[in-house]
């Protein structure tokens, strides 16, 4: 079959429900981004993004419905409160492969020393489970950790010049702890979840069933950033594509678009996508720009380097399906303003939708327009 770009583009906002109105009966936890988790990064993370989808959320009101841990690329997600030990069992590594390539360089001094990274996060989860037994600033539990642990789970730190646990096993083993991250908070302070089951502090090992249930990080990267090859699903996940493939859902039908798949229940939806003339202010971090397939969303690459810098990205204008800008917030007391760069010239009907959103945004944030 053949699908095209805007078919891709106008399927991704309607899947991510970016078409959709707001709405104050709506739950704080209705929303399809949850099924795969929010990043929250930034002021404009996770409640912007669900603010954005029609979700009555304002900036500085976590909803206890929600709840936030670090999980995909060790990044701080939010998630629905009531799927956290869900979420746990399914974001357990595949193999020892795989959990080697998500602690990136803290792999190699535990092969050194014989000890499986498997094996490892679940060291680090159980002794975090027991040190963290009270709310704990990071920094002082980065602190406890080290003087629990042995060599190869640390390192010397020349930004820090100190000794500490190497980054990505320490985010990632919070969570099998039974820890989440108390929102608003920096640095971070981290926390017990609430009744977390025993049986799954510092249990990292997988059942052999390859269903993971109704939370299954494949199937909702599939359905809201589809289609998807196997490669940018290892990218998106930190996870190499041998254990992708093994993985991949039965139910994924191939498209004519560089060996990209999507979710049969989804194919009628791609080929003829709904389609709602909107503008958005995407935050920096929304899903929508979290695609591995970064020339099919912005084809100019003159474009990328602004819209995906290393540090201090910006947020994107979307319209119609197309990122046609970027916007940087620039605060002042209670009065918000907007720093635009636009890529095309706009249109009278998109600059008025653009003021209209810099409008929800600033009531977002609880501020004024300027």
């Amino acid at each position: 079959m053949s699908v095209s770009r805007t078919q891709v583009l106008r399927y991704r906002v309607h899947a991510q429900q970016l078409d959709r109105s707001p709405r104050k009966d709506r739950r704080p936890d209705d929303a399809a981004l949850l099924d795969l988790g929010v990043q929250d990064t930034g002021p404009d993370g996770a409640l912007w993004a669900l603010a954005l989808r029609g979700v009555p959320v304002t900036a500085h009101h976590w909803p206890s419905e929600l709840a936030l841990a670090w999980t995909l690329r060790a990044s701080p997600h939010a998630y629905r409160r009531a799927d956290l030990p869900a979420v746990e069992k399914a974001l357990r590594p595949w193999s020892e492969a795989d959990a080697a390539k998500r602690v990136i360089n803290a792999s190699a001094p535990l092969a050194s020393a014989g000890i499986p990274v498997l094996d490892a996060l679940a060291t680090v989860s159980r002794t975090m489970r027991e040190v963290v037994d009270e709310p704990m600033v990071k920094g002082t539990l980065s602190t406890r950790m080290t003087a629990e642990l042995p060599e190869p789970y640390l390192r010397w730190c020349a930004a820090c010049h100190a000794t500490h646990m190497y980054e990505m096993p320490f985010r990632l083993a919070a969570l099998h702890a039974g820890l989440e991250l108390e929102p608003y908070t920096s640095p971070p302070v981290v926390r017990r979840i609430p009744r977390w089951p025993a049986s799954q502090v510092g249990n990292v090992e997988r059942a052999d069933d390859s269903d993971d249930g109704p939370w299954d990080v494949l199937r909702g990267l599939l359905h809201l950033l589809g289609p998807v090859t196997p490669k940018q699903a290892a990218v998106f996940l930190d996870s190499t594509v041998r254990d992708v493939k093994a993985r991949w859902p039965q139910d994924a039908v191939e498209v004519d678009r560089d060996g990209a798949s999507i979710l049969d229940a989804d194919l009628a939806a791609l080929q003829d996508p709904p389609h709602e003339p909107l503008v958005r202010l995407l935050g920096p971090y929304d899903l929508f720009l979290q695609g591995r397939d970064r020339d099919l969303l912005v084809p100019d690459k003159a474009h990328h380097k602004p819209l995906w810098p290393t540090i201090g990205r910006p947020g994107a204008v979307l319209a119609d399906g197309e990122i046609v800008g970027t916007w940087r917030p620039r605060a002042k007391g209670k009065q918000l303003a907007l720093e635009l760069d636009e890529w095309v010239p706009w249109s009278g009907r998109t600059r008025t939708a653009v003021g209209v959103e810099h409008e929800r945004l600033a009531e977002f944030r609880g501020m004024t327009p300027a």
